[in-house]
């Protein structure tokens, strides 16, 4: 295990706070842009020491420990691992770009928009490396706030409504996520995610905290049938919330079942997967139809959204190795591919007005390198071999009918749906009639700048994962055998007892992603 001397993870969770106090200083909105853009990618700068990751082992890296309230047992702790650690690059990765993508779009109130986006870029850094259960909900509250302010003061027209409904329904699955870290402290003995991985809890315990844990991480992903708030929250958002909420807010749900529900109550994953399974191809085929059935650019990607997510949270709970790979890796490329297209139909809001297709038809003849743009992230969006969400998808729907037939048969018709909801809007944009788009310019620096990154790493992830698969499947593969192992047990529940047929497998530290630091 790694213990730099150095606290990355802190220093990449404290930069943009401290970096909010300058803001106060600055009297032109074009200077706190500025200072924005150049801190956002300062952020990254730290973030290059995590390339000292060591590849091969499953133990949490980069560790920080301080003593933090002894009386109750809770630390300072901090680590990343396979798990973890492409989440923290992706945060790292959208912030630049959100700042970039809301440059002109935001009109009022500025200073404290990108006050509330550094707030929000600096929990969720905390969420994916704290490894402390109170430090862990701490952060995931701590996402709410900024996040409702942004689509209350910046939000379009129905903005209040869908900030009321995203905070009533998160908060609402935050208060179940209190109820389980407390349970776990009574039962366990301890708030440490390390400690606990190394607990065995009995059969009923592990069922309730299951159930209440699924409910708070359904709601954020969001699974059917506790989407709803999506796309209002989707819909309503400023471009750059839109881009955050999609590219990394929904994957705190997703890192939820990864972190804690499989490694936490692996007997109770394994009881309850039918049911998640079921859930998320709803989710799949759900959100497909609805996003065929839309004409608002925002809407189509939000529920393209739901059926994405639908795919990973699948691919968790198949319990094979190409099915959690798979979500792990879509985790990721739906953050690039679904944060690009939330920009270029920002891009497309900032000339048209509307979010609408029917202003914005015929727009190949006018703004074509645009086009380009949106078609590449169109392609990618559905999975077209060789961008970067084909391999998440096809190593997903490959542990599908590894773990069933009929699983793998109900997932595709929600691939060939993606195809369809992503080409219909685009065939219109690019060869309707033109609407409103004469005298468009094209594409300008600035958003050169913002979507040539994004692309390249579309095609890159798409050729070549090699590398992410290296640093994602050790934590993995010790995660699935512990599952396997649990697997091989026949689980009778009769008189509420847990009856087994061969010797239980503790899953500690060192099976299931992590050791102690």
């Amino acid at each position: 295990m790694i213990e730099p001397h150095f606290p990355i993870l802190t220093c990449l969770i404290l930069l943009p706070l401290l970096g909010c106090v300058p803001f106060w200083f600055m009297k032109t909105s074009r200077a706190i842009r500025w200072w924005a853009f150049v801190l956002s990618l300062a952020e990254m700068m730290p973030g290059l020491y995590l390339l000292r990751f060591e590849m091969g082992t499953a133990d949490f890296q980069f560790v920080e420990s301080v003593p933090w309230v002894t009386d109750w047992g809770l630390q300072y702790l901090l680590g990343v691992d396979g798990i973890s650690l492409f989440m923290v690059a992706l945060t790292l990765l959208i912030f630049p770009f959100c700042v970039i993508c809301s440059w002109t779009s935001i009109k009022g109130r500025v200073k404290e928009f990108h006050v509330s986006l550094f707030i929000l870029v600096s929990a969720l850094i905390g969420v994916f490396s704290a490894l402390d259960l109170v430090l862990f909900y701490l952060f995931w509250e701590a996402v709410l706030i900024p996040t409702y302010l942004l689509i209350a003061l910046w939000g379009g027209n129905g903005r209040d409504q869908a900030a009321l409904k995203f905070i009533l329904y998160t908060l609402a699955g935050s208060a179940l996520l209190l109820v389980a870290i407390i349970a776990f402290r009574v039962e366990g003995g301890s708030y440490a995610i390390p400690t606990l991985m190394s607990r065995s809890f009995s059969f009923r315990f592990q069922q309730w905290m299951f159930v209440i844990m699924a409910l708070a991480f359904a709601v954020k992903v969001p699974l059917f049938p506790f989407h709803s708030w999506m796309p209002g929250a989707y819909g309503e958002a400023p471009v750059a919330g839109s881009i955050i909420l999609s590219a990394v807010m929904a994957k705190m749900g997703a890192y939820g079942f990864l972190r804690l529900g499989l490694p936490l109550t692996p007997d109770a994953a394994q009881y309850f997967a039918p049911l998640l399974i079921a859930m998320s191809i709803c989710s799949i085929l759900y959100g497909g139809l609805l996003a065929f059935a839309q004409s608002d650019l925002k809407k189509i990607i939000a529920y393209s959204s739901l059926g994405h997510m639908g795919f990973v949270v699948l691919g968790i709970f198949l319990f094979n190795l190409n099915g959690v790979q798979g979500a792990l890796i879509q985790m990721f490329n739906h953050g690039i591919t679904t944060g690009s297209l939330f920009a270029v139909a920002g891009f497309l809001y900032s000339r048209s007005g509307s979010h609408n297709l029917s202003r914005t038809l015929g727009l190949g003849k006018f703004v074509p390198v645009f086009m380009g743009f949106w078609g590449f992230f169109v392609f990618a969006g559905f999975a077209f071999p060789g961008t970067n969400n084909f391999v998440g998808e096809f190593l997903i729907l490959a542990g599908a009918f590894e773990r069933n037939l009929w699983i793998g048969a109900l997932a595709v018709p929600g691939a060939l749906l993606a195809a369809a909801y992503m080409l219909r809007p685009t065939q219109k944009m690019a060869w309707g009639e033109p609407a409103t788009a004469t005298g468009w310019r094209d594409m300008i620096p600035r958003e050169w700048v913002s979507l040539v990154p994004m692309a390249l790493l579309v095609l890159y992830l798409g050729l070549a994962p090699t590398l992410f698969l290296k640093v994602i499947n050790p934590s993995l593969k010790h995660m699935i055998g512990a599952l396997e192992s649990r697997g091989a047990m026949t689980l009778m529940v009769d008189k509420n007892i847990l009856r087994t047929s061969n010797n239980r497998v503790p899953f500690d530290g060192n099976a299931g992603g992590g050791g102690h630091p």
